[in-house]
């Protein structure tokens, strides 16, 4: 599964790169915000322009997103 992880990028330029990565890979896919709140918000408008679900990879990772088509 291919995977976006989103550590240390600042929050201006991830709109951007998610969705890029979104249109560019086959999806199911992950992407790791950690536990940045507003990382998450980012993702998640992203997610809603096209269409597609994210939810959390396990109970233990809140972190990390597994994004599929809706």
């Amino acid at each position: 599964m291919n995977t976006l992880d989103l550590h240390g990028l600042k929050h201006e330029k991830v709109d951007w790169i998610v969705e890029n990565f979104v249109l560019m890979e086959d999806l199911p896919a992950r992407i790791i915000t950690g536990n940045s709140p507003a990382m998450r918000g980012i993702v998640e408008e992203v997610l809603r322009r096209y269409n597609l679900r994210a939810y959390v990879e396990n109970d233990y990772n809140l972190g990390s997103l597994i994004i599929t088509e809706n």
